[in-house]
């Protein structure tokens, strides 16, 4: 093991290499010295270039920072990567096929790290079929330029499967915080453990390098062992990096490393709007004693809605990127979470979700179609992609999908007269229509409704101005807004017409009003 600075650490990737780096969105965990310095190196000498780049998560800050730092033409010839949301210079290479672009699901990538530390050919999953990834529809690949196959369906006891082969990696990039001179290193100081040791133990199984970043560097035995979550035996080469944040948002918080507990977790309650609006109906969908996750945005805001009504206690949330307990974290500090009960490595939790460990997930959508499938993952020109959504929308006992009803346009809470004939309350009405979200087909189908339908999966559907749940005729619309034309404000502005419930009803007023709506979480059955 070598003590190196940034720039030396660079020299290690040849050109053609596979590089894998671990860390996720919004700089958390991101080891970003060396990131930058091979961005450098790549300006100044024009190397390593032709590199095969490899992330499980999403990285960056969208200002240039995290997997951005390749986005040189030449630099790179490949990308897998289970986000690419935070990687918008990235994302046009994709778009102008100067790049091959792939797009797996978190946990797959996850999953695979720990098959090619193991020897094994490769991943299997029952994840991603009847989406995107499905090599029937498009095998994960992002542009024309993706021509090689990266996944294939096999067949076993009657039953379909992706798998996903492995493949050697030539250089892992990985982060912690302190170091000792052997190469011992502790993850104390980060906000998750990421896939920080499976990601070393596949590049040195594979014959190649780990280049870690740490904060700190300690003298040899100076760790408690049990507190070492990747062996010095793994590392190659060391760079310390006094000035390492714990993500683009925070230069470091001892509460969101786990290393203090906050007192006040009480989530400050949101502004009255329509946002809340479709949380608060998500809200409802939920049961006591659930195990939930929460996608990035507008999901959010079901847990600011839970602690608004006094009911966060009675749920436990969890994170993809492996907290159990507590209180996720927003925005840029996504994966973050205050006081989690337990912190797992992302590939162990993704083993859970897998399995059925969520008894519901509310997640965003970009589009949904005809046959109650989502798109999350390709739209307006933007290739986000999935990260973690196939995984826990597939794996989840309850799937619920949240956004507002159009994009754009403009919709206004208050006052208004109810299509039941009933006084004047609290409601919407639509000004301007926007552009349809509710489309014939989707551009690409990121969450398969044949799938949730063949597995017994409820879904539901919550917009501000109408909810649907998904049945085999498609979305079936069962609530409508107070103060809404049927006709005119829903279907009219939908690229389909969906099957329409005879039961059909009224959004609960309560959830347009400006006050607590008295939430009682829904009893298991």
């Amino acid at each position: 093991m070598k003590t190196l600075d940034a720039a030396e650490a660079a020299k290690l990737v040849r050109d053609g290499d596979t590089v894998l780096v671990d860390g996720s969105g919004g700089g958390v965990n991101e080891p970003g010295a060396i990131l930058a310095a091979l961005e450098a190196r790549f300006l100044s000498e024009g190397h390593p270039r032709d590199l095969t780049l490899i992330h499980v998560s999403g990285m960056g800050d969208g200002h240039g920072g995290g997997i951005d730092r390749f986005s040189h033409a030449g630099m790179v010839r490949r990308v897998i990567g289970g986000h690419w949301g935070w990687t918008d210079r990235m994302q046009k290479l994709a778009v102008d096929e100067r790049i091959e672009a792939y797009c797996l699901p978190q946990g797959t990538l996850s999953h695979l790290l720990r098959d090619i530390a193991a020897g094994r050919p490769g991943h299997l999953s029952a994840v991603g079929l009847g989406t995107f990834v499905d090599p029937r529809l498009e095998g994960g690949k992002l542009n024309a330029s993706a021509i090689d196959d990266l996944v294939e369906v096999l067949t076993l006891g009657g039953e379909d499967y992706l798998f996903t082969r492995s493949f050697p990696i030539d250089v892992a990039i990985i982060r912690g915080t302190r170091a000792d001179a052997r190469g011992n290193t502790t993850m104390d100081g980060e906000g998750l453990l990421a896939e920080t040791l499976s990601a070393a133990q596949a590049a040195k199984n594979s014959g190649g390098v780990v280049l870690l970043q740490v904060r700190e560097a300690v003298g040899a035995g100076e760790l408690d062992p049990r507190d070492v979550k990747v062996p010095g035996v793994l590392v190659d080469a060391v760079v310390v990096d006094p000035d390492q944040r714990l993500s683009f948002a925070t230069l470091d918080d001892p509460v969101l490393t786990g290393a203090q507990r906050e007192d006040h977790t009480a989530l400050q309650a949101m502004p009255m709007s329509l946002r809340k609006v479709i949380a608060r109906r998500a809200a409802m969908e939920v049961h006591g004693d659930d195990v939930i996750n929460l996608g990035f945005g507008m999901p959010d805001g079901v847990a600011a809605v839970l602690a608004e009504e006094g009911r966060a206690d009675e749920v436990t949330f969890t994170v993809e990127q492996g907290h159990v307990g507590g209180v996720p974290a927003g925005g840029s500090n996504f994966g973050l979470c205050v006081n989690p009960e337990a912190s797992l490595d992302a590939g162990h939790q993704f083993d859970w979700y897998d399995g059925g460990g969520l008894d519901v997930t509310v997640l965003s959508f970009a589009e949904i179609d005809s046959r109650g499938d989502v798109n999350v993952s390709k739209f307006g020109g933007r290739i986000p992609g999935i990260g973690g959504f196939v995984n826990i929308s597939q794996g989840a006992k309850q799937i619920v999908f949240v956004g507002t009803f159009a994009a754009g346009g403009a919709v206004s809470l208050g006052a208004t007269q109810s299509t039941d004939g009933e006084a004047p309350g609290p409601g919407i009405r639509v000004d301007s229509a926007g552009k349809a979200k509710l489309v014939p087909g989707v551009q690409q189908v990121s969450f398969s409704a044949r799938q949730a339908l063949k597995n017994g999966k409820p879904v539901t559907y919550v917009t501000e101005r109408a909810v649907f749940r998904l049945t085999a005729d498609g979305p079936e619309l069962i609530e409508i807004a107070p103060g809404l034309d049927l006709e005119t404000d829903v279907l009219a502005q939908m690229g389909f017409r969906p099957k329409i419930s005879p039961e059909l009803t009224l959004m609960p007023r309560a959830i347009f009003r400006d006050e607590p709506m008295h939430l009682t979480l829904k009893e298991k059955s």
